[in-house]
């Protein structure tokens, strides 16, 4: 597939040392005018923070804690207090960006002023550097100043070793948006999937920043690729999962590609191509897709054409 944005140098970086030991804390955290925050343990020295406004995976390193996503920009501040008094770190060392959109991004400001590394697709500190419409809201968000911006970015893949655990990151071509990357923690068999999965209700497609429903099909072939049986998944929102839930999510959004396919090589409007019911089967398990439809079939104008 080709790119239509610029190719960044492959940035690598090694983290050595030993990982102090990581204590869970497992109960909430919230102020009466803050966001209601609490973790679950993925393993001894893991977990996942809810109610940033999208899952935020966390863990201590020796120079730090670890975040991959950063929740609401109007949630940084509580969160990033949890994720210290979580980890007893004295800061946030490494954030991670799966993509840009703001329930990702929202800390990049805050840990960034305090020089930490910020590691992203080199696509998602482009979209961050210009003011784009936020998918299904009235607003936009960014430019982010330039020290919340990624500062090392990649093309392809990446590793690094944060304390003990290998952390292996890779991009995932142009799904949810173009500049979708996983983050892989090795040692705890955990997968960290960002917007391409979510755990309840239909993914938002960000046509215009890149994403199309045909490369959510491959970005979750390549998710369940690095998945054994035991893998836990972390989806953007809700529990984690497993690869069986992938593969079903693999199999459903196939079927939905084949047919939206179909019906815009047919010709057919947005409109009428939801009215053709081409998710009616899956509506009882997902929820009304009518937005979804409408995103994922305007998804596929910058890769079909009508049939002449």
């Amino acid at each position: 597939m080709t790119h239509t944005l610029g190719r960044r140098r492959f940035v690598a970086t090694v983290l050595g040392g030993a990982a102090a030991t990581f204590v869970p804390l497992h109960r909430s955290y919230a102020r009466s005018d803050s966001p209601q925050l609490a973790s679950t343990p993925l393993g001894d020295r893991l977990a996942v923070i809810t109610g940033a406004g999208a899952n935020v995976v966390a863990m201590r390193g020796p120079d730090g804690a670890l975040m991959v996503d950063g929740g609401l920009p109007e949630h940084s501040a509580d969160l990033i207090r949890y994720v210290l008094e979580q980890n007893a770190a004295p800061r946030v060392h490494t954030l991670f960006n799966t993509h840009w959109h703001p329930e990702h991004t929202g800390s990049n400001e805050r840990v960034g002023k305090t020089g930490a590394r910020i590691i992203a697709h080199e696509n998602t500190r482009l979209w961050l550097g210009y003011a784009n419409e936020v998918p299904l809201q009235n607003r936009t968000y960014g430019p982010l100043p330039a020290k919340a911006l990624p500062n090392e970015t990649i093309y392809t893949s990446g590793d690094i070793r944060f304390g003990d655990e290998e952390i292996e990151y890779g991009y995932v071509l142009q799904a949810h948006t173009d500049g979708d990357i996983y983050v892989r923690f090795r040692k705890a068999n955990v997968l960290v999937t960002g917007g391409i999965v979510v755990g309840e209700g239909w993914p938002i497609i960000d046509y215009k920043t890149g994403g199309w429903i045909g490369g959510l099909v491959q970005g979750l072939q390549t998710l369940i690729r690095l998945c054994d049986e035991n893998t836990r998944v972390v989806p953007a929102t809700g529990p984690p999962l497993r690869r069986a839930d992938l593969e079903a999510r693999h199999k459903m959004f196939a079927t939905i590609f084949d047919r939206l396919s179909g019906l815009l090589r047919k010709g057919m409007s947005p409109e009428e191509a939801f009215a053709s019911g081409p998710t009616k089967e899956f509506e009882a398990q997902m929820g009304d897709s009518r937005q979804f439809v409408m995103l994922a079939f305007r998804s596929l104008w910058g890769h079909f054409a009508p049939d002449a």
